[in-house]
């Protein structure tokens, strides 16, 4: 475990060189299609295909990206399926998926984000994973884990993917405390990225750590001013990328518009949460050019005045303790939901 220090007194916080003044990053807006249960392969590679040449579409009109954002799951994307075949179809990191995807990153001297279902059979057998992934134009790549999933959202049901909330010990004793909250420090700016929605409090921290760029994803829907939000409250730059309206057909087990939200609205918002760039719904590359070394030259972490809130954070409870998936992986989506049920601390309204 590390005992680095993850938060600097004097406001300011680590960086690397950068490699020029001023970048341009895109959110790139895309179809998903939830690949086969049963036989994932055709559809992987045709999700594949598609988002390769989208990247192309994406470097080839109104000027090169230093930086392109995908949605949630380019590569897999999501529908109903049973559990083993979610486990199944899921990637590993690194893996040849990916590594086609790395290919383009350096071929456009770019980085390229992400995020995907995937699966780690050595040191996480059984468990589905749910990560962000980050090209670089070196060739490297990097994963971060999701945080943690929204509980209580869908009636009777809840999310059986592991994050590392559900695995908190474990994933801290191998990875230790800085990977919870990791910020990638990088040659365009220090960049954070998350599929988490609704909780504030982790971009704050991320804001803290030192991310100057955060890209979130989405797939199906997202509130839009949760995205802003980030961006207003921590004087620093939001990217958010969703899905696009599907041009060719609908993703199966689902109606094109969610309800919550629905696809489109892909946006980059600037510090205090001024809109730089909003798409539609369909797809579409939408970009903003970012003054970064000046920005860099400015901007301290979020002034936030702690002491008249810890005393409230310390008695505070979670409604599940952490480590739900440590020594028990749920079948599916409804004895997930009975699991936590069981482990709730707060009083049911269900």
């Amino acid at each position: 475990m590390t005992t680095d220090t993850q938060v600097r007194a004097d406001g300011t916080y680590p960086t690397e060189a950068l490699r020029q003044d001023a970048i341009t990053a895109a959110v790139v807006q895309t179809r998903v299609t939830g690949v086969d249960g049963g036989n994932p392969a055709p559809g992987i590679r045709r999700n594949l295909d598609y988002f390769l040449e989208s990247i192309d579409i994406a470097q080839g009109y109104g000027g090169r990206c230093d930086l392109l954002l995908f949605h949630e799951f380019p590569i897999t994307g999501f529908t109903n399926w049973t559990r083993d075949q979610h486990y199944n179809l899921s990637i590993e990191v690194p893996g040849p998926e990916v590594a086609e995807v790395s290919k383009k990153a350096q071929q456009y001297n770019c980085y390229i984000i992400f995020g995907t279902y995937a699966k780690d059979p050595v040191n996480w057998p059984g468990h589905i994973l749910h990560l962000m992934v980050m090209c670089k134009p070196d060739g490297s790549v990097v994963s971060h884990w999701k945080q943690r999933n929204v509980r209580g959202m869908f009636p009777g049901s809840e999310q059986y993917t592991s994050v590392i909330y559900d695995v908190y010990d474990r994933f801290v004793e191998m990875y230790g405390l800085d990977a919870v909250v990791p910020v990638e420090r990088t040659d365009i700016g220090n960049i954070a990225m998350s599929a988490v929605q609704f909780e504030p409090e982790l971009f704050r921290c991320m804001a803290f750590k030192g991310a100057e760029i955060i890209c979130r994803v989405a797939t199906g829907g997202f509130e839009w001013d949760d995205m802003r939000l980030t961006s207003y409250h921590n004087s620093l730059y939001t990217l958010v990328a969703n899905n696009s309206v599907a041009t060719h057909e609908r993703n199966p087990g689902f109606f094109e518009d969610t309800g919550y939200g629905g696809p489109g609205r892909s946006s980059i918002f600037g510090p205090r949460g001024v809109v730089l760039a909003k798409a539609g719904a369909f797809e579409t590359r939408e970009a903003a050019r970012i003054p970064i070394a000046e920005f860099r030259a400015k901007h301290r972490i979020p002034d936030l005045h702690l002491t008249l809130y810890k005393p409230i954070f310390d008695q505070y409870v979670e409604r599940y303790a952490p480590n739900g998936y440590l020594d028990y992986l749920p079948k599916d989506k409804r004895e997930a939901f009975k699991h936590f049920v069981s482990r709730a601390k707060w009083q049911h309204y269900w």
